[in-house]
C-alpha cells in the first residue's frame, strides 16, 4: 500500500510538472519522465549504429546498395535497425557534420530535452541537449517515403549545396517486444545555437488556422508563431534578399517535383551586436570563407575539423564567447603577423571553381558561424530560415481534404492545395515580406 500511494505521488507529482513544464514547451527527460526508458534505449543504439554504418571516404561516389542498405543490431530489451546507413554518413561528412560530434550530441550522459509543439501531427519531438539536433518519430509511411526520395534529395544538395531545406541526418527505428516498432529521424536544428534568438515563426504562406495567441508580456513561454502574427513585419536583408529568393523558388520547385505539401518556413531572428554589424574583415579572412563557401568544408582544400560549411578553424571556441561580444559572423581584423602572405592569398585564389559554377548553384558567401547554412545576416538582424516537415504528398486523402475545405473555406486561403500552388504561394509570401 505504502509502494503504491508513493507511486500515485509521483505520477501527480509529475503530472504538475508536466503541466508547468508543457508551457514552457522545453523541458529535461529525466529519470521520472514516460520517455526517460526510450531515450536510453536510443542513445545506447544510434551509438552502435552510427559507428557501423560510417562512409569514410567521401570522394567515392555511393553506390546503389548503400540506399537499400538496413543494418540491424541487438540490445538487451530491443532491436535497433538504421537505414541507408552509408548514405547519411557521406551526407552527414559533406555537411561538415563529423561522426565524432554527431555521436557525442546524440549519446551523451546529459539528458534529451522534449519539445511540446503545436503541431497538429502525433509525433514526438526530442532534442539532444545541446540543442543541435531533433530527433523525431515518424508513421512508417513518412520514414520509407523519406527513403524512396532519399537519392533525389541527396542530389538536390550536390546541385545547391546551400539549399535551405531541413538536413535530415538519419532514418532508423526500435524494436520492442511485441514488434512495437517506432520509426524517427534525426535533422539539424534550423534555431541553432537559439540562445539569443526573439522570435519564432512557422510559415505556410496561408491565412486559415494560422494565427497563435501571444503569451502576456514578461511570460517565459517559448512560442512559435503563425503566418497571421507576421503581419505588419519584414524580414530585412538588403543584398542577401536576391539570394534568398532564388533559394526558395529552388526549394520550392523541387518539393512540387516530389509532390509534397504542408511543409513550413521557419523563421527565427536576433538582434546583431554592434560589432557584429561593422565588421572589419581581413582580406585573409574574406578568402577563408570564400574557400569554405565554395568548396564545402569536406573538401580537401578545408578542415576535416570544420563543424559545417562555412566556418574557420577554431570556430566552435570563437562561438562560444558569442555573449562577450566577440562577435559571430566572423574574426575582427587580424593581425599583421597573423595575416596571410599575398603569395598565399593568390594561390588560394586559383583553387576556388569556376564562378559560372556558383552562380548556377546558387551559392553565397556563408557566416563565420554555427549552423552557418540556415544563417542569413540582415542590416539589423541575423536570420535563422529553413524549410521543415516535408513528408506530406498531395495523395488522394490530401485531394478530398482540398475539396471539403474548399466549401468550407470558400475564398480563403488554406493549407491544403496542390503542390504547384503551394510552392508559388510560399515563394510569392518570401517575395512579398522581404525587403
Amino acid at each position: 500500500m505504502g509502494e503504491s500511494r508513493r507511486s500515485n505521488r509521483h505520477r501527480r507529482l509529475f503530472w504538475n510538472l508536466r503541466q508547468r513544464w508543457k508551457l514552457l514547451g522545453l523541458f529535461e527527460i529525466d529519470k521520472e519522465h514516460e520517455f526517460y526508458p526510450l531515450t536510453c534505449d536510443l542513445k545506447q543504439g544510434l551509438k552502435q549504429a552510427i559507428q557501423e554504418s560510417i562512409y569514410s571516404d567521401t570522394t567515392i561516389a555511393l553506390a546503389d546498395e548503400d540506399y537499400s542498405a538496413k543494418i540491424t543490431q541487438g540490445h538487451e530489451g530491443f532491436l535497433m535497425r538504421s537505414y541507408a546507413g552509408p548514405v547519411f554518413s557521406y551526407f552527414r561528412q559533406s555537411l561538415g557534420v563529423s561522426e565524432e560530434s554527431f555521436t557525442r550530441s546524440l549519446s551523451c550522459n546529459d539528458f534529451y530535452l522534449q519539445f511540446i509543439s503545436n503541431s497538429k501531427s502525433k509525433a514526438d519531438f526530442f532534442l539532444t541537449n545541446d540543442k543541435r539536433f531533433f530527433l523525431k518519430t515518424q508513421t512508417k509511411r513518412e520514414a520509407h517515403f523519406m527513403l524512396q526520395i532519399l537519392r533525389r534529395y541527396i542530389e538536390h544538395f550536390q546541385l545547391y549545396p546551400h539549399s535551405l531545406l531541413v538536413k535530415i541526418l538519419g532514418v532508423y527505428s526500435i524494436t520492442y517486444a511485441q514488434n512495437k516498432k517506432k520509426y524517427f529521424i534525426i535533422m539539424q536544428s534550423v534555431f541553432f545555437p537559439d540562445e539569443r534568438i526573439t522570435s519564432r515563426y512557422d510559415i505556410k504562406g496561408c491565412k486559415v488556422s494560422r494565427w497563435t495567441e501571444p503569451e502576456p508580456e514578461g511570460s517565459r513561454v517559448l512560442q512559435v508563431f503563425k503566418d497571421c502574427n507576421f503581419e505588419g513585419n519584414v524580414i530585412c536583408l538588403d543584398q542577401q534578399r536576391a539570394w534568398l529568393l532564388r533559394q526558395m523558388e529552388l526549394d520550392a520547385r523541387f518539393l512540387q517535383q516530389l509532390n509534397v505539401i504542408d511543409y513550413s518556413l521557419l523563421v527565427g531572428s536576433q538582434p546583431l551586436h554592434a560589432d557584429e554589424k561593422n565588421q572589419s574583415w581581413s582580406l585573409a579572412n574574406l578568402i577563408v570563407r570564400t574557400k569554405r563557401s565554395v568548396n564545402g568544408a569536406a573538401s580537401p582544400t578545408a578542415s576535416n575539423t570544420a563543424s559545417v560549411p562555412g566556418t574557420v578553424d577554431g570556430e566552435e571556441d570563437s562561438s562560444e564567447r558569442d555573449e562577450g561580444g566577440a562577435g559571430l559572423m566572423g574574426s575582427q581584423e587580424m593581425k599583421p603577423a597573423e595575416q596571410i602572405p599575398m603569395k598565399k592569398l593568390k594561390a588560394q585564389l586559383s583553387m576556388v571553381s569556376d564562378t559560372s559554377d556558383i552562380i548556377t548553384q546558387n551559392r553565397r558567401l556563408l557566416p563565420n558561424y554555427k549552423n552557418a547554412l540556415h544563417v542569413v545576416d540582415g542590416p539589423e538582424q541575423r536570420y535563422f530560415i529553413g524549410i521543415i516537415d516535408i513528408f506530406t504528398v498531395y495523395g488522394l486523402r490530401k485531394r478530398l481534404e482540398h475539396l471539403w475545405k474548399s466549401v468550407r473555406y470558400r475564398g480563403q486561403e488554406f493549407s491544403t492545395v496542390s503542390p504547384l500552388y503551394y510552392s508559388h504561394r510560399l515563394c510569392h509570401w518570401v517575395e512579398s515580406h522581404t525587403v
